[in-house]
């Protein structure tokens, strides 16, 4: 006979059951080179940086298929106080040009530790980003520019007087996400000086094409100093607050950008009411969703750092403090939000296709969030203390699918922004995090499709092995 106790803690652990689904770490990986593969060299205008320096690479981060990621560094390095040699008229930014960092992600499982898997990250290509046509640039122009490729790089004062933030010949880019095409042979890159949204040949660099966001995006009145460009507008995107996440639904046909804090007119920084824009890759067409930034528990907005697709309505949503290693403090809000557009209102189609602004006309439009995951919490349940927890998590992507014991896992990936400085904010860090379809609360997961095509460096050993074949062909006749 069971006794009531008994009973009551068999009833109560066959409920517990579904919290072996619960999302957790798995692996954590660190990427310690100093250098990348740019072949670049010299210091740039700080002094101290070099131009092939690497860091700042989970700013964005894009899965490529199989181990293959593609991480993104922001503008470049811009903590290190070049005063002396005119660093403040151009906010400390440098020309250190974009590029795109090619990185094996390799998850092993691991026989024994802490966490099940090991992740040993390699870097193996770095792309630099460029346009066959012409760019404004102010008072540095990078050396490496041909008559044929003018490459794009991270310093405030590269656009022409006169042009507003969206003038796609302006130079100055401050990539922020990064997604792939399903054929693998473009990205999408998503930035926060325009906000721009441009596509890229994966293999050269190249833009290939810009896409036009709505005119509320728009700040009219430009400066090299982000202060100045915050005061002289009243409308458009913050300065350095910009479009700071992009996703790419599963069929590869919709981008989806999520700028980082309001609008100027929607509140500005530390605001409710962020705006989703979604746009359709084949025709440019575009339409606009409300986020709210609160959350109830802290009663304060946070900004918006990456928005990644389960599927082609159902978002993830990663939101943060600015605390944590690299800003001397302990983190306390990590957090991924999942949402659902369907159904949700397109406020840029009301008041006759002109679109509304201002928070509280907003706010009435805003998609619901249900919490996804504590990355804080379930960082600390490891035994990473809020110190310790990267302030600038801000890259994110799903890999390949692992099985274990015949069970498919899900995995999540998840990288810093180190802001180039590993010494006080620690390295380039990936987390890998796993996840069941149960986890997903009756949504459907569905990852992209992607492609097999070959990795940049790849291309070149294929096209100089043609080369080479053509060559002997060429000897035998």
């Amino acid at each position: 006979m069971f006794r009531p106790r008994l009973l009551a803690l068999l009833i109560g652990s066959a409920f517990a059951l579904p919290a072996a689904h619960a999302i957790d770490l798995i692996a954590v990986g660190s990427l310690t080179d100093s250098t990348d593969k740019s072949g670049l060299n010299g210091l740039l205008e700080n002094g101290v940086d070099a131009a092939n320096v690497l860091g700042g690479i989970g700013s964005g981060l894009a899965w490529a298929g199989g181990n293959t990621f593609i991480a993104l560094p922001d503008r470049g390095p811009n903590a290190t106080n070049w005063s002396a040699g005119g660093g403040d008229a151009v906010d400390q930014t440098t020309s250190y040009i974009s590029r795109l960092q090619t990185v094996q992600l390799t998850l092993t499982q691991a026989p024994s530790g802490a966490l099940p898997y090991t992740l040993a990250p390699t870097l193996s290509a770095t792309t630099l980003l460029s346009s066959a046509t012409a760019l404004n640039y102010g008072s540095v122009t990078p050396g490496i520019n041909t008559a044929s490729k003018f490459y794009f790089d991270g310093r405030s004062d590269n656009f022409a007087p006169g042009t507003n933030s969206v003038n796609p010949n302006n130079a100055r880019f401050d990539p922020e996400a990064v997604r792939m095409s399903n054929d693998g042979r473009s990205v999408f890159v998503s930035d926060e000086y325009g906000p721009y949204v441009y596509q890229f040949d994966r293999a050269s660099g190249q833009r290939v094409k810009a896409f036009a966001l709505p005119g509320a995006f728009t700040a009219a009145n430009i400066s090299a100093q982000g202060a100045l460009e915050i005061s002289g507008n009243t409308s458009g995107r913050v300065a350095n607050k910009g479009m700071e996440g992009l996703a790419i639904t599963p069929d590869g046909k919709t981008l989806v950008g999520f700028e980082q804090s309001p609008l100027i007119q929607d509140g500005g920084d530390g605001g409710r009411a962020n705006r989703i824009v979604t746009i359709d890759v084949a025709t440019g067409a575009t339409h606009q969703y409300v986020y709210d930034n609160l959350l109830a528990d802290t009663n304060k907005a946070y900004n918006s750092s990456e928005i990644l697709a389960l599927n082609d309505h159902e978002f993830l949503v990663l939101e943060r403090d600015g605390k944590g290693k690299g800003d001397g403090s302990n983190a306390v809000v990590k957090r991924i939000y999942k949402i659902d557009i369907a159904g949700a209102t397109d406020i840029g189609a009301l008041n006759g296709g002109a679109g509304i602004s201002g928070e509280s006309a907003l706010l009435q439009y805003a998609v619901n969030k249900t919490l996804f995951l504590d990355i804080k919490a379930n960082l600390g349940s490891h035994g990473i203390s809020a110190a310790n927890v990267p302030a600038k998590l801000e890259g994110m992507a799903f890999g390949a699918d692992i099985v274990e014991d015949g069970k498919t896992w899900h995995t999540l990936y998840v990288g810093n922004d180190n802001d180039f400085v590993p010494g006080v904010a620690g390295p380039n860090n990936f987390y890998v995090f796993r996840f069941d379809d149960a986890d997903l609360g009756g949504s459907v997961f569905q990852n992209q499709a992607l492609s097999a095509v070959p990795e940049p460096q790849t291309w070149a050993l294929m096209i100089g092995g043609l080369f080479a074949v053509g060559a002997a062909a060429r000897r035998r006749r």
